[in-house]
């Protein structure tokens, strides 16, 4: 098995994933703005998306979509710890975060990634939005250690990359305290750590 990833992106999220779970696997490197890997493939010829993450099975079979992918791996070997069977109504509250935060939130650092958007339009019109449902997720963590109550679930991995954002867009996180203490909380994880550590996000 094999993650192409781009390091800092949306794929970190999958490579948590992994080390949670304590799979084996490789990685391969993608430069997203000229769609070569790291051992010089063209990565259109890998996933025609050109998008990452993009996992690439023993079998052949190469999966894309982020959540598509967590929910494979969640399912394959069995994490309901992490993802709860379907005879569990917990997984569809799971889910339901899941689609939130990549429908939603992480859609929402599109056009504030786009260097094209001019800052005042993105102070005005885009920013608020993203603010909102930033406000949205504080609020739920006030009766809530984590997305789902007070147990790391899947949803709370996709959420973790998406706070480390924040900075990169002018965003100070201080200003949700309680998502500040959750991301500390979530970034205290082994796996968590491991995986900054692989993409040398930390040191």
């Amino acid at each position: 098995m094999k993650l192409f990833y781009s390091k800092g992106s949306c794929s970190l999220v999958v490579r948590i994933l992994i080390n949670e779970i304590g799979i084996d696997c490789e990685y391969e490197a993608v430069n997203l703005a000229t769609k070569i890997t790291e051992s010089g493939c063209d990565f259109l010829s890998v996933n025609a998306k050109g998008s990452v993450p993009a996992l690439l099975l023993d079998n052949g079979e190469l999966l894309t979509e982020n959540v598509v992918i967590q929910q494979y791996l969640a399912d394959t070997y069995q994490a309901y710890n992490l993802l709860p069977s379907a005879d569990n109504f917990l997984r569809y509250r799971a889910l339901e975060w899941l689609n939130f935060i990549t429908s939603d939130l992480h859609k929402s650092f599109a056009p504030l990634f786009n260097s094209q958007i001019p800052e005042d339009l993105k102070d005005k019109i885009f920013k608020p939005l993203l603010i909102k449902k930033l406000d949205f997720i504080n609020k739920h963590l006030e009766k809530n250690a984590y997305l789902l109550g007070e147990e790391y679930m899947l949803p709370d991995g996709y959420l973790f990359v998406i706070l480390t954002w924040l900075a990169r867009v002018g965003l100070d996180i201080s200003n949700w305290p309680l998502l500040a203490d959750y991301k500390k909380k979530v970034l205290a994880r082994e796996p968590v750590q491991r995986s900054l550590k692989e993409e040398n996000l930390i040191t």
